[in-house]
């Protein structure tokens, strides 16, 4: 059986981030444990932290599991995982900057043409355009998982609109009013700057047409989507509105807000839709979520979009094993963090070994998110190996597989008491005139025993995440 690493216990031994959580663990006998669950679970409810699965019944409005046992890392962890991330997020777009410019990554041999021209999600909307400040990924979520002390991987890269950062701010207020002792006792860096801070990167990338303090505004599909709480959430703590596309419209070469003041420009937008339905007589005709006209308003320096358009073909699953090559052709530097090997099924003999050692990988699908079509292996019946056997024989190009990695482990508290659950970690790096992140992320964990899939949408919860102050 694999060795996992546990990160709180080495040899028997607490290790050091974790020293003061033992006591504070003896000390919280089951009953008042039980009752702070709760107590975490009323305020999530109140608060109205709530997500849907789309195509399920049942309750639409489901609490995603809250752990309070923190996971905890130290500076020393922290720093390199930070520059990691700074060194990826500055590579992935350079990347999109050169694939919709001059492709001189493609040119060079580095990448294959096809990966990127033939990716449904390459914009052609956006060829030969530059956004301000060159960025098309302002919101970098980039999802690592631990292996070992000092083993870290890149699972994947999120570019588009990564969600969860909702979670990572209401864990920690939470854990902050039910156990103030904690905190006193150990110097953890704050989160709460994140608002601000995405706030003021939004803005650095305000468009050159704009000649005043750019507005802002957070484009969400509407209340009916998954993350429709997140959406509101960080339009408050920002202090910008939260539009639907029919509070948009263009004119005269802008974009403009219907309010009860009348029109008023907007110079920058968060969107949280997808591409596809951004604008009718762009992507989608039949789109009723974006705003007519509105590319044609982007492409002429009138407005921002927050993520860029077109910046999904660098999260792309197969585009993803080439990121280590970004680093090196882009910075002229080593990648600081490492992907998890991949077999790419478009090759033949990546698909030969993958075929024959099925039941030991984990196979995804190169578009899929959320995890949803994938297979892991070790955990599924022959049934379901031969099922996704046939998907793959049929349709090679739509999937990669990784190994089946040991996923470290931390406690977390279930019914009978503490024990160790598998977790990764989601880091958001905000890419604007800076680069930077806040220090933690979100950590989400797989709640049923042995299980390796941590994704909200199939069971997994949350945790928060400190990064221990020197």
């Amino acid at each position: 059986m694999t060795e996992h690493f546990n990160e709180m216990y080495c040899g028997g031994a607490v290790r050091e981030p974790y020293a003061r959580l033992e006591n504070w663990t003896n000390a919280m006998p089951a009953e008042l444990r039980q009752m702070k669950q709760a107590e975490a679970e009323a305020l999530f409810r109140r608060i109205g932290i709530t997500f849907a699965v789309y195509g399920e019944g049942g309750d639409p409005d489901r609490l995603i599991p809250f752990d309070m046992f923190p996971r905890v890392f130290t500076q020393k962890e922290w720093r390199k995982l930070e520059a990691g991330i700074k060194q990826r997020a500055r590579a992935l777009n350079a990347f999109l900057l050169d694939v919709y410019g001059k492709g001189e990554i493609i040119k060079s041999g580095r990448i294959p043409a096809r990966l990127v021209y033939q990716n449904a999600a390459f914009e052609r909307a956006v060829m030969g355009f530059t956004p301000s400040c060159g960025v098309f990924s302002h919101i970098v979520g980039v999802d690592l998982v631990r292996t070992g002390r000092d083993d870290f991987y890149v699972l994947e890269d999120n570019c588009r609109t990564p969600s969860g950062v909702s979670y990572m701010l209401e864990n920690r207020e939470i854990m902050m009013r039910m156990f103030p002792k904690l905190f006193r006792e150990n110097r953890i860096e704050p989160v709460d700057g994140y608002a601000e801070a995405l706030r003021r990167t939004l803005a650095s990338v305000a468009p050159a047409k704009c000649d005043r303090d750019p507005t802002l505004a957070i484009l969400t599909p509407g209340h009916f989507n998954s993350a429709y709480y997140e959406h509101s959430f960080l339009a408050d703590l920002m202090g910008v509105e939260l539009v639907e596309g029919p509070d948009l419209f263009v004119e005269n070469g802008f974009v403009w807000m219907r309010t009860t003041e009348g029109p008023q420009k907007v110079d920058v937008i968060y969107r949280r839709i997808d591409d596809a339905f951004l604008d009718p007589l762009c992507f989608r005709p039949d789109s009723m979520l974006g705003v007519p006209g509105l590319m044609d308003v982007y492409r002429s320096g009138g407005v921002s979009i927050c993520s860029a358009p077109g910046a999904g073909v660098a999260d792309d699953k197969a585009v993803y094993t080439f990121v280590p090559e970004m680093v090196r052709f882009y910075l002229g530097e080593e990648p600081i963090l490492q992907n998890v090997p991949t077999w790419q099924c478009s090759k033949p003999d990546d698909l030969k070994y993958v075929l024959a050692n099925l039941p030991e990988l984990v196979v995804k699908e190169v578009h899929g998110s959320g995890g949803y079509g994938m297979l892991v292996g070790p955990k599924a019946t022959k049934e379901q190996i031969e099922v996704f056997r046939l998907k793959i024989q049929e349709q090679p190009e739509n999937y990669i597989a990784q190994p089946t990695l040991a996923l470290s482990t931390t406690p977390t508290f279930v019914e009978e008491g503490v024990a160790p659950r598998h977790v990764d970690l989601r880091p958001y790096c905000l890419v604007g005139q800076d680069v930077q992140l806040v220090p933690g992320g979100l950590t989400r964990v797989a709640l049923t025993e042995g299980s390796l899939v941590v994704n909200s949408s199939q069971g997994g919860g949350v945790k928060d995440t400190w990064i221990l102050a020197e």
